[in-house]
């Protein structure tokens, strides 16, 4: 009985998993993160390469997680991981307010004219000090 407990829970786990799994990927190419990325940066001849490293990142991420594989490296290895997870970050959360038009409507609203880089320059040096305050200090 012990058995087929654990292997619906396993079923149910796994099925879990390849839904949240889908749902983020689906978000992305919802998104268009990719194409925004190769077309900002104008390495559109490399977007395969693009994809195949969101694939790749997305595997290994999860087996890392369902395997609990320890990762060398020590704090230098997980600050470099860090900065490369917030860029992914960044990236997905500005293509997410690209994509809803955030910043023309609150540059509308509050008559601004200029400085937007500078607002969007303090948002990101104020989540990454609060990020970094909070994994530091641990408040």
């Amino acid at each position: 009985m012990n058995f087929v407990r654990q292997v619906i829970l396993g079923m149910m786990g796994l099925s879990a998993g390849i839904t949240t799994a889908a749902g983020v990927y689906a978000l992305i190419t919802v998104v268009g993160m990719i194409p925004r990325l190769a077309g900002k940066s104008r390495t559109g001849k490399y977007i395969h390469f693009y994809e195949l490293a969101v694939i790749f990142g997305g595997i290994c991420g999860c087996v890392i997680q369902l395997y609990q594989i320890p990762i060398w490296g020590g704090k230098m290895l997980l600050g470099i991981l860090g900065i490369f997870y917030g860029i992914f970050i960044g990236s997905l959360i500005m293509s997410l307010t690209e994509i809803l038009d955030v910043f023309p409507i609150m540059t509308r609203r509050i008559r601004l004219i200029k400085g937007l880089p500078y607002i969007v320059l303090a948002l990101a040096m104020g989540k990454s000090i609060g990020a970094f305050l909070f994994f530091w200090k641990g408040w």
